[in-house]
């Protein structure tokens, strides 16, 4: 790949900074077209193959369905080129063949020296007044210049003199104890720590999130190469030991830049102190990356602390069963957290655990709002009385006034004060973002806090997804496009994620590619091949001889069958969307209604769905958003 900038009539095309300008300005292309770019820049004025663009840009193993991915990345490329297909003047296509880059290159411009200011001058030599002039002008244009780039100083605030904030990600510990029973010990541990270290700093100090942790769980990858990905400036290695009742833990902190150990320690309690061990772990790790403590956390960390052994084996068992995201990893969670606050009743953190997994039961766990959400408020406020420090508590509250109670004071209030007492949660960011955010139509808030949760989860597939479902509530439909596909090149094989990208081409109005997307997610989520492409098909010819309302009428048809993938068209507010763009907006009320009597979750999202925007002057949906206190700004 060049590294030099090439310049081509008003374009700049910069391959060491990876960006495109257009006269100094920063022009908008997604990752894949201006790779795709800069490949055909590298090989300027010769013919590049489909082929190698696919091979190059996708890679020889990677599914992609090839025509159309180059025609879309070659039609972003020319919309940001501002080039007409038809009579280009940077991309030339050879038909059946690929296509070449023939720019008329603009050579560098020469040293603007006094002698060559004097040459452009008529007379310049010869007169002394137009020389005294010409140096005038020269003069006033550098203050004239100077002047203008002091404005955007002197308009910004003072440059901050805080030291910049570092970012870590705690490693999955390694489980020593000979005994792969007790792999969930080590896991959970990790997701201890990190969440101590989450809280200690946080304006100086980030912390990866657990998802994104423990996909590097068992990897052949060192330091320097982690830390690259997940551009961090500390790793902290870790294993643990358990021996009867006793907890031995031995760790070292890394410096990402040279790989140098920063520190090293070893930790031995018993179980029932092993949380003054993750509080020791946490404290040397502060004072060796320089944090600035506040009073209460360094008091929360030097105070004395005891659990049941028990009730925190079954508490990180809990744990790890939700991670599973199964309807048996649920329940499986659900039994261990009240195992954990039998034993240890005055212990909050199986508490606020408890509240998150009832809270999601509906989505995962075939529970009902009405029966799961209760239990989950009644736990959620156990957490905050027995520590109102604890951010999970907070944030669990927060999701439950929002997606029940329809409380939004106490939504956004809850969700603050979680993200207050630990800003490196990117579960606080994200649900804040998706669940209260976007709701209330505050679109630019909600990616701003969706980036944080990336940013700190940059390996979760959930998070990464559900990017793109925020831009398209904020009908930033190309950028919610892009986000679903950056998650599909990472996790190929997460299947809602192609039943999202499918949802987000009805709205772009490019129903086969959306048909296309529909079937990868339904063969992903177990459905056999033939019978996939069998209702392919159907889909197909139902657009082809009917047109978008065939389309729909199939959809609806298979909405009915048991077996198909997550977030397609089953429940009543998602058979709303078809019979809305069917027109048959009554069909649509009635079943947004009986969303309601069973509060389905998703329900609060229905002022945001653009599918929906034909109801919103209909009385019964304006009553229906009164009802869930959805502000008409929303609507």
């Amino acid at each position: 790949m060049p590294k030099e900038v090439i310049r081509f009539e008003e374009f700049e095309l910069d391959a060491g900074a990876f960006e495109l300008r257009r006269g100094g300005s920063l022009v908008r292309l997604e990752r894949i077209p201006l790779e795709l770019l800069l490949f055909l820049a590298e090989r300027r004025g010769q013919l590049v193959t489909r082929q190698e663009i696919l091979e190059r840009i996708w890679g020889r193993d990677v599914f992609v369905d090839a025509d159309n991915s180059i025609n879309t990345a070659m039609r972003k490329i020319r919309l940001a080129l501002n080039e007409d297909p038809e009579n280009p003047r940077f991309l030339r296509t050879v038909p059946g063949k690929g296509y070449r880059f023939a720019p008329e290159l603009v050579a560098e411009a020469a040293p603007n020296t006094a002698a060559n200011d004097r040459a452009e001058l008529p007379g310049a030599s010869s007169s002394p007044l137009r020389r005294r002039w010409a140096r005038w002008a020269a003069v006033g244009a550098a203050l004239l210049t100077a002047a203008v780039a002091e404005v955007p100083r002197i308009l910004r605030p003072a440059k901050s003199s805080a030291v910049p904030k570092m970012k870590l990600v705690v490693l999955p510990f390694v489980n020593m104890s000979g005994d792969p029973q007790q792999e969930y010990i080590a896991d959970g541990m990790t997701e201890e720590i990190i969440t101590q270290l989450g809280g200690l700093d946080p304006q100086r100090l980030g912390v990866i999130a657990r998802t994104s942790s423990m996909h590097y769980k068992n990897t052949k990858e060192d330091a320097r190469q982690i830390a690259k990905e997940l551009g961090v400036s500390y790793l902290l290695e870790g294993s643990l030991r358990r021996e009867g009742t006793r907890v031995r833990i031995a760790a070292q902190l890394i410096q990402a830049s040279d790989q140098t150990h920063v520190w090293a320690g070893n930790f031995e309690q018993d179980q029932k102190d092993i949380l003054q061990l993750e509080r020791d772990l946490a404290l040397a790790i502060s004072s060796k990356t320089a944090l600035t403590l506040s009073p209460s956390v360094r008091a929360r960390l030097s105070g004395t602390a005891a659990v049941n052994g028990q009730a925190y084996l079954a508490y990180l068992t809990a744990k790890q069963a939700f991670e599973l995201r199964t309807k048996s990893g649920i329940e499986r969670s659900i039994a261990e957290y009240r195992r954990a606050i039998t034993l240890e009743p005055d212990y909050a953190p199986p508490y606020a655990g408890l509240a998150t997994v009832y809270s999601l039961a509906p989505i995962v766990g075939g529970m009902s709002p009405l029966e799961a959400m209760p239990k989950a408020k009644e736990a959620a406020e156990r957490a905050i009385r027995l520590d109102g420090s604890l951010a999970a508590g907070h944030t669990a509250l927060a999701f439950i006034a929002a997606h029940y109670d329809f409380d939004w004071p106490a939504a956004e209030r809850e969700f603050r004060r979680g993200i207050e007492l630990n800003s490196n949660d990117a579960n606080a960011h994200f649900f804040y973002s998706n669940s209260f955010l976007s709701p209330m139509g505050r679109h630019d808030e909600a990616i701003t806090e969706m980036k944080k949760a990336v940013d700190l989860d940059p390996l979760s597939p959930a998070i990464l997804s559900f990017s793109g479902q925020t831009f398209l509530w904020a009908r930033r439909y190309d950028d919610g496009l892009s986000a679903y596909k950056k998650c599909a090149e990472q996790f190929p094989s997460y299947a809602i994620n192609h039943e999202r990208i499918a949802h987000i081409y009805t709205y772009m109005g490019r129903l086969e590619e959306a048909i296309a997307e529909d079937t990868r997610a339904k063969i992903l989520t177990g459905q056999t091949p033939e019978a996939a492409m069998q209702q392919d098909a159907a889909l197909r010819k139902a657009l082809a001889t009917e047109g978008p309302s065939g389309y729909w009428k199939k959809l609806l048809e298979y909405g009915r069958l048991p077996e198909s993938p997550p977030e397609t068209y089953r429940t009543p507010q998602q058979l709303a969307i078809i019979h809305t763009r069917l027109g048959d907006r009554n069909k649509a009320l009635t079943l947004l209604e009986e969303a309601y009597e069973v509060r389905t979750l998703g329900l609060t999202e229905i002022a945001v769905e653009p599918a929906f925007e034909p109801l919103h002057y209909e009385a019964r949906f304006q009553e229906l958003c009164r009802k869930l206190g959805l502000p008409p700004s929303a609507w």
